[in-house]
C-alpha cells in the first residue's frame, strides 16, 4: 500500500483518491476564465472540498495544446493566494500544477504539500528545488511541448518509449536526493498523444503497476473524449466517468477531475463492488 507524506500529513493510497481541478487561468481548455477571479476561485475550492476531494490542483498556467507560456511573476500571483486560502482547510492535500522552482518554494511555503509537473522536473532548477523542498512529486510525461505536442506525435513503441521516460526521470529524482517513495506517475494523456495513443494508454493503464510507484491518470474532459464522442468539454461528463472507472480498475491511485462528486459516486460504486463482503 502506498502512503505519501508532506508536513505532517500523510495520504494513504489504499483506494482510488480524487484531485480536484482548479485553474486560475484565462485560458485552459474546458474551464477557462472560469475561476481566473480569486473570489471564484476560493469558491470552488469550497465546492470540491465539499463534495469529496481528497487533493485540490491548483494550476495557474494552462498547458493546452497551443498555450502560452506564463511569466514566473504572473503565475504566482495567480497561484499562491489560493493556496493559502486552501491551506485553510485541514488535512486537505494541495497539488501545485507548475514547472517553474519559483512557483514550487513559494508554493511549499504557503502550504502546499505536492508538486505536479508536466515536464517531469525537467526545467532548469526544478528538479533541485523539489529535492530541495522534500514534497512528493508527480512526473508526466510529454512528448514535445504545450506549443508544439499535438503537431504530429508519433511513437515506435507508445508503451515502451512512455515507460522508459517515466523510469528516468524516477532515476534522475532518486539520484538528486528526491525520496523515491514519493514519487507518483502519470503516462500524460492528451500530451503529445493521438487519439489511439490515448485509448491504448487507457487500455494498458496497468503496464506502469509494475515501476512500483503510484500512478495518476489525468483524462477529465480531454479532447480523447471529445473527439471520441463529438462533445464540447463541459459536456464530457459521461467520457469522463467511464474512463475514471477503467482508469480506477487497471490501477490508478490518484484520478484528476473537474466533476469531483460525481467521480466520487462512481468510485464508491467501484469500491462497493470489490468490498462487498465489508457492506
Amino acid at each position: 500500500m502506498y502512503q505519501l507524506r508532506a508536513a505532517g500529513l500523510t495520504l494513504t493510497l489504499d483506494r482510488p483518491r480524487v484531485m480536484g481541478i482548479v485553474n486560475v487561468t484565462p485560458d485552459s481548455f474546458s474551464d477557462g476564465g472560469d475561476f481566473a477571479a480569486f473570489d471564484a476561485a476560493c469558491r470552488h475550492v469550497d465546492l470540491l472540498v465539499a463534495q469529496g476531494a481528497d487533493i485540490i490542483d491548483i494550476g495557474g498556467e494552462s498547458t493546452r495544446p497551443g498555450a502560452a507560456e506564463v511569466s514566473v511573476a504572473e503565475e504566482l500571483r495567480r497561484v499562491i493566494p489560493l493556496v493559502e486560502y486552501a491551506a485553510r482547510y485541514p488535512g486537505l492535500w494541495i497539488s501545485v500544477d507548475t514547472s517553474k522552482p519559483e512557483v514550487m518554494r513559494a508554493a511549499a511555503k504557503a502550504g502546499a504539500h505536492l508538486l505536479n509537473d508536466v515536464r517531469a522536473l525537467s526545467e532548469p532548477g526544478a528538479l533541485e528545488a523539489a529535492a530541495e523542498l522534500g514534497l512528493p512529486v508527480c512526473l508526466m510525461h510529454m512528448q514535445g511541448s504545450p506549443k508544439t505536442m499535438q503537431d504530429s506525435p508519433h511513437y515506435q513503441s507508445l508503451l515502451d518509449e512512455v515507460y522508459a521516460y517515466l523510469a528516468a526521470r524516477v532515476e534522475a529524482c532518486v539520484r538528486a536526493g528526491i525520496v523515491r517513495e514519493n514519487i507518483i506517475l502519470d503516462p500524460g494523456f492528451g500530451f503529445g498523444k493521438t487519439l489511439a495513443h490515448n485509448y491504448e494508454l487507457l487500455a494498458r493503464f496497468d503496464a506502469f503497476s509494475s515501476l512500483g510507484l503510484p500512478l495518476l491518470a489525468g483524462l477529465s474532459r480531454k479532447s480523447m473524449l471529445g473527439n471520441l464522442l463529438g462533445r464540447e468539454p463541459k459536456e464530457r461528463l459521461a467520457g469522463s466517468l467511464a474512463g475514471a472507472m477503467i482508469a480506477a480498475q487497471r490501477g490508478a491511485h490518484i484520478i484528476r477531475v473537474h466533476d469531483v462528486a460525481e467521480t466520487v459516486d462512481v468510485l464508491k460504486v467501484l469500491g462497493a463492488c470489490e468490498n462487498f463482503q465489508s457492506l
